[in-house]
């Protein structure tokens, strides 16, 4: 790309620029460590068992809470007290109600905290007659209802009632005893509620053999998992900072574009996309969720996120191409040559799409739903993600191919600057810099996106450095991971944004660069400047700026 403001840009300067934005990135870094509270909190309940005064299968606008008006009648406190057999009880309910209690004071759900996901942990003792074979796998069903109640409107109101099938992995915990593994059992993109309240009723189902071979729930528990509100408003900060931030600098470097004689090349295309995909991505609409009820943001942002990466990708592949530096200045590329390269990315972001559309998009109609309760469902995800990641393997290793010619390319006109002239390789030598650690910074803005992935997954209590650290590792990577793409794709802009420098010809006439004379005559026919894009004229001391 010709005329760029990193081959103009004096090295003072980029200097300032450069550590301007590592400021930028450290600031990001800091108030996810010490500032922001850990990203998601997480509260055990123990299930109560209530005692239906009536067949309540057939009513569903039927609750049974354990707290407060209405409270149900207790069959027994809590089940560690006592198991109890809902073969012969089929009027016991299971109850949670959300959330617990601190403190003697009643407390209730912000809006902050945006969404929340629960888990059902089972331990169970099996009828005598059951078979040895359910050791391992336990399929058992559940009649759930899910309401919710606020401090301004008391009273319970339905939100979402199903019958759900869930396959249980078990462990044998003692004689007919067995030790389930948690299993997913709903997930709410909004908390626009004070209060939820869980019914869980477990049916018999004779003709399908269902909950036959249960003789005993000895113990019942619910995880939530929730953001912490604390957390959510560090990270909408953030966002209402960078989008306005990235959306002049966009606005600046397309006016920029706009400017010259020329029409716009694939890379400031691209420029465009990545901008915008990133503008997007920052935009705080989380902010609507403390006024309205959307259950669909959680969907939302995915589809948010998967725009960026897709642009993201897609410019790191068109990125590489055009800067192979053996292209001739003549030859024009567009985005019909780089379709071949960009197949994998929409292989693999259609392939994601697909399988979030099933999850998270029935997940609007009934939160209850998971894609894996059927084998035929289950198959179909396992295919979107099987292909997801085959393509996104097919990428990587792409993109590594592409960058080895790169830097192989970088390393033969390297090569042959000894037999240039000193003002050609000056301007060889540093637009070779500029761009290795350009592509460097690409590759620590990877590597850092995968760890901060992986940090995520691991337990917040493994991630302490010490006992009496006050560093919240794992919000200090997703907000540093963050502002890591910000400030990337702000140096992008910045510095492949058409520069407007006007400089002297350069022929066989003598300049001074400082205190030195140059002589630009006798320049070796090879050191064609067509060789590397935009080869604009800057040297020690940056004559030209």
């Amino acid at each position: 790309m010709s005329g760029a403001v990193i081959e103009n840009l004096s090295g003072r300067k980029l200097t300032v620029v450069i550590f301007s934005l590592l400021l930028c990135q450290v600031i990001c870094f800091l108030i996810g460590g010490l500032v922001a509270p850990v990203p998601n909190n997480v509260q055990t309940i123990l299930a109560s068992v209530c005692q239906d005064e009536k067949d309540g299968f057939n009513d569903t606008s039927k609750w049974l809470p354990t707290r407060g008006e209405g409270a149900c009648r207790m069959e027994t406190a809590e089940l560690g007290e006592g198991a109890i057999s809902l073969r012969n009880n089929q009027r016991a309910v299971l109850s949670f109600q959300m959330p617990l209690p601190r403190g003697g004071h009643t407390l209730d759900f912000s809006r902050w905290q945006q969404s929340i996901i629960g888990m059902l942990n089972l331990e169970i003792k099996l009828a005598p007659e059951a078979p040895a074979t359910l050791i391992t796998t336990l399929p058992i069903i559940l009649d759930v209802r899910l309401a919710y109640s606020n401090k301004n409107v008391p009273g319970w109101h339905k939100l979402a009632t199903s019958t759900e099938l869930r396959q249980l992995e078990c462990e044998d915990a003692g004689p007919r005893l067995l030790q389930c593994h948690p299993v997913a059992l709903f997930e709410l993109g909004s908390l626009h509620h004070d209060y939820y309240l869980l019914n869980i009723r477990l049916p018999v189902d004779s003709a399908k053999h269902l909950n036959l071979n249960i003789d005993q729930i000895v113990e019942a528990t619910l995880t939530t998992i929730y953001q912490n509100g604390g957390f959510t408003k560090i990270w909408l900060a953030l966002k209402s900072v960078f989008t306005p931030a990235i959306g002049v600098l966009l606005f600046w470097f397309w006016r920029r574009v706009h400017q010259l004689e020329r029409e716009p090349v694939i890379i400031e295309w691209m420029l465009l996309a990545l901008g915008a995909a990133l503008t997007l991505l920052n935009l705080p609409i989380e902010l609507l969720t403390l006024f309205l009820d959307l259950p669909f943001m959680l969907l939302l942002a995915d589809i948010r996120q998967g725009i960026f990466y897709a642009t993201l990708f897609s410019f790191w592949l068109i990125f590489t191409g055009e800067h192979m530096m053996i292209q001739a200045s003549s030859q024009k590329n567009s985005f019909k040559t780089y379709w071949r390269h960009l197949s994998a990315v929409v292989v693999s972001c259609v392939s994601l799409f697909a399988f979030d559309m099933c999850e998270r998009g029935v997940k609007l109609r009934n939160p209850f739903y998971s894609v894996w309760i059927s084998p035929w469902s289950a198959n179909i995800a396992s295919i979107f993600i099987g292909v997801a990641a085959c393509s996104a393997i097919v990428y990587f290793l792409f993109l590594c191919f592409m960058v080895y010619k790169v830097m192989r390319n970088i390393g033969v006109k390297k090569s042959s600057l000894s037999s240039m002239s000193t003002a050609r390789r000056l301007r060889y030598t540093g637009i070779i810099y500029r761009f290795q650690f350009l592509m460097l910074s690409t590759i620590v803005c990877a590597a850092f996106t995968v760890i901060g992935f992986i940090m995520g997954q691991v337990d917040e209590t493994q991630l302490k450095w010490s006992e009496n650290s006050t560093l919240e590792v794992n919000s200090a990577f997703l907000t540093g991971v963050y502002g890591m793409w910000n400030v990337y794709i702000m140096a992008l802009l910045a510095l492949y944004a058409p520069s407007h420098k006007k400089h002297p010809p350069i022929d066989d006439q003598a300049v001074v660069v400082g205190s030195e004379e140059i002589e630009f005559s006798n320049f070796p026919a090879e050191s064609n400047p067509s060789e590397i894009s935009s080869l604009t004229s800057f040297s020690r001391k940056a004559a030209f700026d």
